[in-house]
């Protein structure tokens, strides 16, 4: 009781922080307490965030969304798949990085991709959950698909602007190549999302997966009974306002 209270007043003294910016749209309280979350309920760094992603969306997504037609070589590449969700009713997406060419679309239509991926998700996210899983599949993953400023991009994006969404990130499959990567990277991930991720040993995969994702949720490549849908197919189950996308 007296967290649901202290949670209760940090998200109204966050609100009345955001009455007092121009830039203020309505917000609501599940999004309110993911980015107090993010700054271990520090009204004024929660505050300076929020206002920091509002003022972000405004400007890389003046429509509300991102259409297809803003990403063709990204969906393309037929690198990003959601279907299922895990044993907390978050949705599940999955993820080929040996499919990600950088040459093809460039740094900009990645971020657009990241965003409208990221929004999908979000929008599958059922009543009562918050957070998403995602599966990163390397396997077959090379130099051709080493890409330390997407790799980068979407740390920025997922940290700042979609915070406390990230529920779990499985890392299969992973090459040398990509520990490399990781290195390089590692330092600019904070310590709440490190802990969210999770290098899954190919011996163990199938149990590992099982532990929070039931067989019938599971896509079939893993032993599961799920098909693969590509990210732009995939159906919604609810669409939110778009304050609560972030």
């Amino acid at each position: 009781m007296i967290d649901r209270i202290g949670n209760a007043i940090t998200s109204w003294q966050l609100q009345d922080a955001l009455n007092k910016c121009d830039k203020l749209q309505d917000v609501d309280e599940p999004t309110l307490r993911r980015f107090l979350r993010a700054r271990d309920l520090d009204v004024e760094k929660a505050s300076a965030m929020l206002i920091k992603c509002l003022s972000w969306r405004q400007t890389f997504v003046p429509k509300g969304f991102i259409s297809e037609s803003e990403v063709p070589n990204e969906i393309a590449q037929n690198k990003m798949f959601l279907q299922g969700t895990d044993k907390k009713g978050r949705p599940i997406s999955l993820v080929f990085g040996s499919r990600h060419l950088p040459r093809k679309g460039g740094l900009d239509e990645f971020k657009r991709f990241l965003v409208f991926a990221l929004d999908k998700l979000c929008q599958r996210i059922p009543d009562g959950v918050e957070k998403f899983t995602i599966i990163g599949d390397l396997q077959g993953y090379g130099f051709c698909n080493s890409d330390l400023r997407a790799n980068l991009a979407a740390i920025t994006i997922l940290q700042e602007y979609y915070p406390e969404r990230l529920g779990k990130l499985f890392i299969v499959h992973a090459p040398y190549i990509f520990t490399m990567m990781w290195k390089l990277v590692y330092p600019f991930i904070d310590k709440k999302t490190r802990e969210k991720v999770m290098f899954v040993d190919d011996k163990r995969l199938h149990e590992t997966l099982l532990e929070d994702i039931d067989k019938n949720q599971l896509p079939e490549i893993y032993g599961g009974k799920l098909q693969l849908v590509p990210i732009q197919n995939a159906y919604l189950i609810t669409m939110h306002p778009r304050s609560q996308i972030m």
